[in-house]
């Protein structure tokens, strides 16, 4: 609740205090006399006005304490005229500017942990100046999160970028959030066309949001997090506000079959690539702590998370270390890499597989020749869908941004 005092200055006039004083008082000279009455036949001296009450509301009260640096410092005056507003904190001063109605508001946020001080500058209903004064102190956090916005857990987000049609929006806190309702009302997502969405936590820190189906190409999405003075749970407050947009690109969708060992690229609806593939060969294996892994592509919508034009890569990079395991394989330089999983399922150029478009014998990529991982490196934006379908292992939605592969009904639930 916003707390607002009013200062009450004086009923008596302000130019007979500053008679008092020893200031001249209006339409007389000091040492002048009296002017005689014609009226009387005697001498008087003209009375000199009262000032009306001043009333100052200020908000942040006097005194308040644990004020949000993000909260507005508003002042407005009655029977008199607001002239001037300072408020500062030692050096540092909060920006603002005199309104239509003669209040005073703040523009400028403030700090954490701070005392300000108001000085406000009055003139009453005769012309007097007066000056009054009041402080609050801002809330001190245990902690701030700051804010950042990825594209994936793999890198962030590049403002005024351009990405596909699966990419989620990413909001990332710097520390813990308890208090998850009130970090999501801090947040707004703002689309062109307009699009409802949900958010889903993938934990403490991260949280994405998604509309209901694939982004519509051209769509453009503002972000913006009101993190400043946000009490995110346990003495946690959001240590700043943060901004940024993107733009999605032309609709990409790649369907890769695992039964039929075709991947097939649909730019805007229309099928613009088919490319003969060899996908994963499935089964299961143990590594050396127990645990065990399988070798299919998985099933459903897989977002593109980077691409490399080359990387190295190896059966110790998914735990199996043991060369006796007739699975395991020494590592190797591999070109046109694109990314669609944080376990490590790329598609890639593989010229030793002599399998692609008849069979599955990888050990869980989508492998293509060279020629059609080049132009899927080439054309291929990080955010654009790949489908895989057909084969028993589903993409967990923490494994990349497996969030397309949960029905929105159950999205966030």
């Amino acid at each position: 609740m916003v707390q607002r005092r009013k200062l009450i200055i004086g009923g008596v006039g302000a130019a007979a205090g500053l008679a008092a004083a020893g200031f001249a008082v209006a339409g007389r000279a000091r040492g002048a006399k009296a002017a005689p009455d014609s009226m009387a036949g005697s001498w008087h001296s003209a009375a000199v006005p009262s000032a009306e009450p001043i009333e100052l509301t200020v908000s942040p009260a006097a005194d308040a304490d644990d004020v949000s640096p993000a909260e507005p410092i508003v002042l407005s005056v009655g029977g008199g005229t607001l002239k001037s507003v300072k408020v500062a904190a030692g050096g540092t001063t909060v920006d603002g500017a005199m309104q239509a109605d003669g209040s005073w508001r703040s523009k400028g946020t403030m700090t954490y942990g701070k005392t300000y001080k108001v000085t406000a500058s009055i003139v009453d209903s005769t012309g007097a100046a007066v000056e009054k004064t009041s402080t609050f102190s801002t809330v001190k956090p245990k902690a701030v999160a700051g804010i950042t916005f990825q594209a994936n857990g793999m890198g962030t987000l590049k403002s005024g970028g351009t990405y596909g049609v699966g990419q989620p929006v990413i909001v990332a806190f710097s520390k813990a959030v308890k208090d998850k309702a009130a970090a999501e009302k801090a947040i707004t997502v703002e689309t062109s066309p307009s699009v409802p969405g949900k958010f889903f936590w993938v934990n403490n820190t991260i949280v994405h949001w998604r509309p209901a189906k694939y982004w519509a190409k051209g769509t453009t999405v503002k972000v913006s997090v009101d993190a400043l003075g946000v009490h995110l749970g346990n003495g946690t407050y959001g240590k700043t506000n943060a901004k940024t947009h993107f733009t999605i690109g032309r609709a990409l969708v790649a369907i890769s079959d695992n039964n039929t060992h075709r991947t097939r690229v649909y730019v805007d609806g229309k099928m613009v690539r088919d490319m003969a593939c060899s996908n994963g060969k499935g089964g299961y294996t143990t590594i050396g702590d127990g645990k065990q892994i399988h070798f299919w592509t998985q099933s459903g919508p897989h977002v593109v998370l980077s691409k490399e034009r080359r990387h190295t890569m190896s059966s110790a990079s998914y735990g199996l270390t043991d060369p006796t395991n007739p699975n395991y394989y020494d590592p190797e330089v591999v070109e046109f890499c694109t990314r669609i999983s944080y376990s490590g399922e790329f598609l890639h150029a593989a010229p030793w597989n002599h399998s692609l478009g008849r069979a599955n014998i990888s050990h869980g990529c989508v492998n293509l020749s060279n020629a059609d991982a080049e132009w899927v490196y080439e054309n291929f934006l990080v955010g654009d869908v790949v489908e895989v379908r057909h084969t028993p292992k589903s993409l967990p939605i923490g494994d990349g941004l497996g969030d397309w592969n949960v029905s929105y009904d159950k999205y966030g639930a």
